[in-house]
């Protein structure tokens, strides 16, 4: 008889990925790169900033489809369907909020935009404010409707922008470079805030260097961009 547990007893797996790959018109961009990221709390991926990290963060959020091996999030396998299932933030690219309009801006056109075509959406208000932004921002002071993106600072920009693609609340939130997040506090703050969205949802994250292993992240995991984990 095998003493081995039952498979019931092993960490549901979020993230498996064999040997996908990217490749852009001047050559490679990441991979093969292979990760087994489990269900829950936040998993840090360590590796270096550029084109590779972000393509990475873009494919495991089902926004561009691997050119080479296979990837399955929450037993998805097609981007379509990873897309439906992950919210992504922090590429600048793809979800950077324009400095000057005010964060009822920032926020009403990001609920028109989620809303079904035919439902007029009014401008937003405190109560579209707190439904926003309380989840993320927890117990830190929520931004004003009136003040102006480039009046707040880094951290209540990112948490903001948090806050706008993780509107609803799907299995997979993927959010771009801790790092730029100068100060060493304001950072740990938002991991904090990106830990306890980790109580119900799996949270997935970069960084160079890594973080504390007293920030109670779930895991980190080293990814060699050029090949392997």
């Amino acid at each position: 008889m095998s003493d081995s547990p039952p498979e019931a007893d092993a960490p549901p797996a979020a993230v498996v990925a064999r040997g996908i790959s990217q490749r852009g018109p001047w050559g490679p961009v990441f991979g093969p790169v292979d990760l087994d990221i489990d269900a829950g709390g936040v998993t840090v991926l360590v590796c270096p900033p550029g084109s590779g990290r972000t393509a990475l963060l873009m494919t495991l959020a089902g926004r561009m489809k691997t050119l080479t091996g296979s990837l399955t999030v929450f037993g998805r396998s097609t981007a379509r369907a990873i897309f439906a299932v992950a919210a992504l933030t922090g590429i600048d690219e793809l979800d950077e909020v324009a400095e000057s309009v005010t964060v009822a801006d920032a926020i009403t056109e990001q609920l028109r935009w989620e809303a079904p075509w035919y439902r007029r959406v009014p401008r937003a208000g405190e109560a579209e404010l707190d439904r926003v932004c309380a989840p993320v921002f927890g117990t830190l002071s929520i931004p004003a409707l009136g003040d102006y993106v480039e009046e707040l600072s880094e951290l209540d920009r990112r948490l903001l922008r948090i806050a706008l693609a993780n509107l609803g609340r799907p299995p997979l939130l993927v959010v771009g470079d801790l790092d730029r997040v100068p100060s060493d506090e304001h950072r740990a703050q938002l991991l904090g805030r990106l830990v306890e969205l980790g109580r119900e949802q799996t949270v997935v994250t970069v960084s160079v260097n890594g973080v504390s292993t007293e920030s109670g992240v779930r895991a980190q995991l080293t990814v060699d961009l050029k090949g392997g984990r």
